[in-house]
């Protein structure tokens, strides 16, 4: 399990670092400046997913729509962890009471990234 967790964190890291780290050179690329300069308003991570996530599809997307899935990279690492940890304690461990500590947090972390 620590092995699993190792690699779903590294890889969040890495994937969300080269996103941002393109996303900039990118912006980089086409101002002249390595400062991209915009304002997230009153929004959670699920809107701002979904936003980015439009701006793909409809093929509309720029340097910050990168910048944008690499910091949702980022937020959605941690949630990752913990929803492969209480797969894990359920599915492969029957260790309940670890499923329902990891469940508390897992539902504490849903909360606070897509509910609020």
């Amino acid at each position: 399990m620590e092995t699993l967790i190792g690699y779903i964190l590294l890889a969040g890291v890495v994937l969300s670092m080269a996103l941002i780290t393109a996303g900039l050179v990118w912006h980089w690329l086409v101002t002249g400046r390595l400062q991209a300069e915009y304002v997230i308003r009153g929004t959670n991570l699920l809107g701002f997913a979904v936003l980015a996530v439009r701006q793909i599809i409809s093929g509309s997307f720029d340097s910050r729509t990168v910048i944008n899935l690499g910091i949702v990279t980022l937020l959605l690492t941690p949630f990752v962890r913990v929803l492969a940890s209480v797969v894990y304690f359920a599915l492969a461990e029957h260790d309940w009471k670890y499923v329902v500590f990891t469940g508390v947090v897992l539902s504490v972390l849903t909360y606070s990234l897509f509910l609020r």
